[in-house]
């Protein structure tokens, strides 16, 4: 069974900088794809979920918190398609944040941050460890996207659902034995997307 593997905070405005494609290297024994440049990673032959754990750990240059999923997880997700396959707005970014495990707040959604005014983030639901929505693109955006930690009672690691679109796209291709690629630049239909 596939793992994914989304580390939080990691080459974000120039702070624990690290090379991914190099830690993919490192723990080639299973089978680590690597996506982007923010921690995200596809496992192919995760063994024993502890023993990769630990090896992940002992690999980081620095400690570093990690949400771990099942790929089937993350495939049901996005079939499903939480956003109903609608288009998005220019300025509006969609997002999944994925928690550690899965949470017991169920709502009530839409829940908008700041809850008054004009909004920044604006979290539409959530689906065992998985909590979707949207973020307008703005300098306050970061600080109310943090907020998500404190409804859901423990840290969320945010990317955009075009990164997670990705990522399903390398659980559904057939295996060539690369330790590392990189979808969002060898074209997999995402164009100047990046991981948020």
């Amino acid at each position: 069974m596939a793992l994914v593997v989304f580390l939080r905070g990691m080459n974000v405005g120039g702070h624990r900088r690290f090379r991914p494609s190099i830690l993919a290297e490192r723990l080639s024994k299973y089978d680590v794809v690597n996506i982007g440049a923010t921690g995200t990673f596809v496992v192919r032959k995760p063994g024993s979920l502890t023993q990769f754990r630990a090896a992940l750990e002992r690999e980081l240059p620095f400690e570093a918190h990690a949400s771990i999923c099942e790929g089937r997880e993350l495939i049901r997700l996005v079939t499903v398609d939480p956003f109903d396959g609608k288009p998005s707005r220019r300025d509006i970014v969609r997002f999944v944040s994925i928690l550690p495990k899965p949470s017991r707040v169920r709502g009530p959604f839409p829940l908008n941050l700041p809850p008054s005014g004009a909004w920044f983030v604006r979290v539409t639901g959530s689906n065992k460890q998985f909590v979707f929505g949207e973020y307008r693109r703005h300098m306050k955006t970061i600080g109310c996207l943090g907020q998500i930690d404190n409804i859901f009672g423990m840290p969320a690691t945010t990317r955009n659902w075009n990164t997670l679109r990705a990522v399903v796209r390398i659980l559904e291709a057939p295996r060539n034995g690369s330790a590392a690629v990189n979808p969002l630049r060898r074209g997999v239909g995402l164009r100047g997307t990046r991981s948020s």
